[in-house]
């Protein structure tokens, strides 16, 4: 399948910095955090599929850690960045990096242990769209393998206003209620800072979708939890010590369920038994 974006998603992230966009603390909390969830689950070795991968900051971590890592993205600019950025580490680069659609993916069945979803969920409105995209990931995972599928809460919108300050905007108003409402995020102004076209997910609807596809539901977590909302987060993320204490309270926190929806993002974990 050709990938098809919807032209508001394709000059979203043709326009926005999203090579750099886990370099600030918001996003290197993001980062850390994404990481350790998935390392508590990767085997010691893998063939992983990063699907919708973008510049590739997940594949190349994880080919430097020395699995073998193939990044399927459809924005020509994202897999040009994650083209450069492989180039940059030539003792383990990503093996390949392939134009592709999550809901068609160009890989034989039961070629991978891992497969990584971190963008396709929550930029495919209809729900047959997301299950389309996780029948991919199941038929092309190996009994025993493991998806990790990125979800945005249904909240951070809303959450995002208060803290930022977007709130005071009619327009973002006007969004913000169309995402607690239905978990449809259209942005119709020009302020990047709005984000773009997404589907925004209550924690139990990751669990539905991932064991619609036939998977075992591992967990449902928050990636930054309430951590994000935090407007003195760069101080606290440069010392050291108050980092760790940070994310240990993260963690202490990830299990709570009335908690999870405060984060961000979050992190659903499925086994193909």
């Amino acid at each position: 399948m050709t990938p098809d974006l919807s032209p508001e998603i394709l000059a979203y992230y043709t326009a926005h910095d999203e090579a750099n966009r886990l370099t600030n603390s918001w996003g290197q909390l993001e980062f850390v955090r994404t990481q350790e969830i998935v390392e508590r689950y990767l085997p010691s070795s893998a063939v992983i599929y990063d699907v919708g991968g973008g510049s590739g900051p997940y594949s190349c971590w994880l080919a430097q850690k020395g699995y073998e890592v193939h990044l399927i993205e459809p924005v020509p600019l994202l897999l040009a960045q994650a083209r450069q950025n492989s180039a940059r580490q030539p003792a383990t680069p990503i093996a390949s990096l392939t134009s592709g659609d999550a809901r068609a993916l160009p890989r034989e069945n039961a070629s991978a242990d891992v497969v990584l979803l971190f963008g396709p969920l929550y930029h495919l409105l209809e729900r047959k769209q997301r299950i389309q995209a996780l029948q991919e990931a199941q038929r092309v995972l190996r009994i025993g393998g493991v998806v990790f599928a990125a979800g945005i809460s249904r909240f951070a919108s809303a959450l995002d206003g208060m803290v930022q300050g977007f709130a005071a905007d009619p327009a973002f108003r006007a969004i913000v209620a169309t995402d607690l409402a239905a978990g449809t995020h259209v942005n119709q102004t020009d302020n990047l800072s709005y984000f773009t076209t997404a589907y925004l997910h209550r924690p139990e609807e990751l669990k539905a979708e991932i064991e619609a596809v036939g998977l075992q539901h591992q967990a449902t977590l928050p990636i930054e939890g309430p951590a994000w909302l935090l407007q003195n987060l760069p101080e606290q993320w440069e010392d050291p010590s108050r980092r760790e204490m940070l994310l240990q309270t993260v963690r202490w926190l990830e299990s709570e369920p009335s908690l999870i929806g405060a984060s961000a993002h979050l992190m659903v974990i499925g086994l193909k038994q």
